[in-house]
C-alpha cells in the first residue's frame, strides 16, 4: 500500500492486495520484481533478496524496518511478566511517537528537520542503552531477543531519521491486512485459489476506495452501472480519486 498524505505528497493512497497458497518468500519477490524504491514492512524472511544488491552492486530496494513491531516485544514483556526494562524501552519508543504525532502531515523536508533535531538524540540513546542493558541480561531470554530484533536491523530502523517521507512504522499496512485476517477461517470454504484471486482484486478495489474517503457501496453501485458502456480509453475516469472529482463537477454543474 502507498499512502503519502502523513508527508503532504500528492499521491492518491491505494492499496493492492495478492493472494498467495503459502508464505514462501518467491512471491513477494515475484510481486514487488518491478519494485524500486523504499519498502516498509515487517521481518518476513521473504523480503529478505529484495534487498540485496543486484549484479552491478546497486540497491534496488531500501528495508525501511518498523518500530511499532520492535515495540511489540517490549510491550508483551511488560505485561506478562511487568519487566521494568521493558518499560523503560517502552517509554523511550513512545517519545519517539509523540513527535511523530507532531509532525503528520507536514511536508518531508519538515519532517526529516524535526527527527534530526528531536528524534535522533533520543534513537542514538536507546541504541546505547539497548546495547548496556544486553551486557546484563540473560542472553537467552526473550528480553535479549527483543534487544537484538532491533539491533540487528538498526540501520533500517533508522532510515526514517533521514527521509521524511518514511513512516516509523508499517502501521498503514497492518490495518489495511486485518480485514483479511479478521476473516481468514470464513474465506477457507471460498472453494478454490481462484476464491482467494478474486477477493484479492476485490480488497484491492474496496480498501483503495475507503483510502480515498469514500463509501463502497456507493462507488461501486454506480461504477458497475456505467462501466459496461464507458470508453476504454477513459477507464482512468472510474479510478476512486478521479472518480471524486467527476462526481463534485456533475454536482456542481447540477
Amino acid at each position: 500500500m502507498r499512502d503519502d498524505r502523513s508527508w503532504g505528497g500528492s499521491a492518491p493512497p491505494g492499496a493492492v492486495y495478492y493472494f498467495s497458497t503459502d508464505r514462501k518468500g518467491e512471491h513477494p519477490q515475484s510481486h514487488l520484481a518491478k519494485f524500486e524504491g523504499i519498502l516498509q514492512a515487517d521481518a518476513f524472511s521473504g523480503y529478505k533478496k529484495l534487498y540485496e544488491p543486484d549484479a552491478t552492486g546497486a540497491v534496488r530496494v531500501r528495508e525501511a524496518a518498523c518500530w511499532a513491531h520492535l515495540r511489540r516485544d517490549f510491550h508483551d514483556l511488560w505485561t506478562t511478566g511487568k519487566s521494568e526494562i521493558a518499560r523503560e524501552a517502552l517509554d523511550r519508543i513512545g517519545a519517539l511517537y509523540d513527535i511523530e504525532r507532531e509532525i503528520t502531515g507536514q511536508s518531508a523536508e519538515q519532517r526529516k528537520a524535526v527527527r534530526q533535531k528531536l528524534s535522533r538524540p533520543k534513537v542514538e540513546a536507546f541504541k546505547t542503552w539497548a546495547e548496556v542493558q544486553l551486557g546484563r541480561i540473560p542472553g537467552k531470554g526473550d528480553l535479549a531477543k527483543a534487544f537484538r530484533y532491533g539491533l540487528k536491523r538498526w540501520s533500517s530502523l533508522t532510515l526514517f531519521l533521514d527521509d521524511g517521507r518514511v513512516a516509523i512504522d508499517n502501521n498503514a499496512a497492518e490495518r489495511a491486512i486485518k480485514p483479511v485476517v479478521i476473516g481468514r477461517k470464513n474465506f477457507m470454504f471460498a472453494g478454490s485459489d481462484a476464491g482467494g484471486e478474486t477477493l484479492a482484486d476485490a480488497m484491492t478495489i474496496i480498501e483503495t476506495v475507503k483510502f480515498s474517503g469514500l463509501n463502497p457501496e456507493a462507488y461501486l453501485t454506480d461504477v458497475f452501472a456505467r462501466i459496461q458502456d464507458h470508453k476504454i480509453n477513459r477507464i482512468d475516469e472510474l479510478l476512486p480519486w478521479n472518480w471524486v472529482a467527476k462526481r463534485n463537477q456533475t454536482a456542481v454543474a447540477a
